[in-house]
């Protein structure tokens, strides 16, 4: 069972509760959540004209590491396609970007237009650099779907997790008043300690062991808590339910190669 506990509006990362599963598996979701899942980010760069202070070199990394929001049913990984290079590359597996801007301006993300309103910087207001009067900047980019194992640019985010905590808290405790200071002022709601802030805020590992009689920390071995953090490229809807895809994917094709 999966369960949504919280979602933070700035970062958009999600709390998930998930029951029945080991550490093994909990793990196999994180990693391929982490490395597996495809996403899209520029791979080839042409640069027509760069007056910068950036180097050409550096202006390239700069670019590739810009999240793209993307479209996963819409494009093919290369490897399953074609392996060319820039304009070449097929309209299956990568989608055409374009920046063009003259000083004395700042360039953002957001300068980037792309062939398909789908596949755009996911932060428009990334700064790539700042131009002086006079100086100008063309570029014409190509991206690809790609996985975080190949480069960290095609990584959709960061998934981590912990054994769900079962926090048994007593306010009424005798020893209240005298640890009340030792605890993260986050966790208070109305001047006592609130068990949904620890679990919302990933603030377990700061309130245990301070006095069990007060807030007394175990875990339950088939249940976890996972946290996934987006760049933007996908949801962490998508995250999940993408990673949960490829394992059983990964599982069939096993299974097929044992008969």
């Amino acid at each position: 069972m999966i369960k949504q506990l919280d979602k933070n509006k700035i970062t958009e990362r999600v709390t998930l509760h998930v029951t029945g599963i080991n550490e093994a598996l909990a793990n196999t979701i994180r990693r391929l959540i982490i490395d597996s899942v495809p996403t899209m980010a520029i791979e080839d760069v042409e640069i027509v004209q760069n007056s910068s202070a950036l180097y050409d070199e550096m202006l390239a990394l700069r670019l590739g590491l810009i999240p793209l929001t993307t479209d996963l049913k819409a494009y093919d990984l290369p490897e399953e396609n074609d392996k060319t290079f820039g304009s070449e590359r097929s309209a299956k597996t990568s989608v055409l970007l374009k920046l063009s801007a003259k000083g004395p301006c700042n360039v953002y993300a957001k300068d980037l237009k792309s062939k398909d309103p789908k596949v755009k910087p996911a932060q428009p207001d990334l700064l790539i650099v700042k131009l002086l009067k006079g100086q100008e900047l063309e570029v014409s980019v190509t991206a690809i779907l790609g996985r975080g194992k190949e480069h960290v640019k095609w990584s959709p985010g960061l998934c981590w997790y912990i054994n769900y905590p079962k926090l048994t808290i007593n306010n009424n405790s005798s020893k209240f008043e005298e640890f009340k200071e030792r605890y993260p002022p986050q966790i208070f709601k109305n001047d006592k300690i609130d068990k949904d802030t620890i679990i919302e805020n990933n603030l377990i590992d700061t309130v245990e062991g301070i006095c069990d009689d007060v807030v007394k920390v175990e875990y339950e071995p088939d249940e976890f808590l996972f946290f996934i953090e987006p760049w933007g490229q996908l949801s962490p809807r998508e995250m999940f339910t993408t990673a949960l895809q490829l394992f059983e994917d990964q599982l069939k094709e096993l299974d097929e190669k044992l008969k």
